[in-house]
């Protein structure tokens, strides 16, 4: 993996008990961040310090429901008490959420994929930029996915939600594009998680279906969680210094069709 230089900042990841998360938080630490990793697995996220520290690394975990207003505040006052202040924030918690045709999509599933995939993101930001600006700027990365930029069926509330991140990311980016604050998205294609391998389309149980999901992106594969952390910290480095408002998709080709 590319090693950006971040050396000396701070960063937030939440969702950082596994997957993409782990991967991510695990790539600022080598790159010289100090790390609160932050999920509701507090076994998870106590792991991936575990990991961070052992490598050299400096981290600390936090319990944080990203539906708790007061827990994502608690969660910016922490890094900022930790390590002085913010640069960097990952906003990557997210669940798969059911799978159903939109006319039956339960009412309550919807509004819990709503809350923690799009709100949630707001609810970090919300926290987050007033510290990046107090340091006169920093990079936010949210994380939507190739289904931010096109359709997929029976997944009505997670297309919705990575969509409304997609825009929520783009506004934002506006806002504060002249205070040094630069704000993009990161768009995955199906990545062996525990997300995908696990629980949704559980692709590690069936290989007839994983072929058939990895058929669907021209590299006839899917993706490693670590190459999604690469582009989040080149989004976060002084080498993506001109980058903002993007998602940028890392899909083996996925959304190229």
């Amino acid at each position: 993996m590319a090693q950006y230089d971040v050396a000396d900042r701070s960063a937030i990841v939440t969702g950082g008990a596994a997957g993409i998360g782990r991967a991510t938080a695990l790539a600022f630490a080598r790159a010289g961040a100090k790390v609160l990793v932050a999920d509701v697995n507090a076994a998870g996220g106590e792991e991936t310090v575990r990991l961070i520290r052992e490598s050299g690394g400096t981290a600390e975990f936090m319990r944080v429901d990203v539906t708790k207003d007061e827990q994502v505040a608690a969660m910016v006052k922490r890094a900022v008490d930790l390590w002085g202040g913010l640069d960097y924030a990952f906003n990557n918690a997210g669940i798969e959420g059911a799978l159903a045709p939109t006319h039956e999509y339960p009412e309550e599933a919807w509004q819990r994929v709503i809350d923690i995939n799009l709100t949630g993101v707001w609810r970090c930001m919300r926290y987050e930029i007033p510290e990046m600006l107090k340091r006169g700027g920093g990079a936010i990365v949210n994380c939507a996915s190739i289904l931010g930029l096109v359709g997929f069926a029976n997944a009505p509330a997670y297309t919705a939600a990575k969509h409304g991140v997609v825009g929520l990311t783009k506004a934002a980016a506006q806002e504060y594009a002249q205070m040094g604050l630069r704000v993009n998205a990161i768009c995955p294609g199906f990545i062996e998680t525990p997300m995908v391998m696990e629980r949704g389309v559980q692709l590690g149980k069936d290989k007839a279906a994983y072929a058939q999901v990895a058929a669907l992106h021209p590299m006839n594969r899917l993706g490693k969680p670590e190459e999604i952390a690469n582009a989040v910290l080149w989004l976060c480095s002084p080498e993506a210094s001109f980058v903002t408002g993007y998602p940028l998709a890392v899909d083996g080709g996925y959304t190229a069709q």
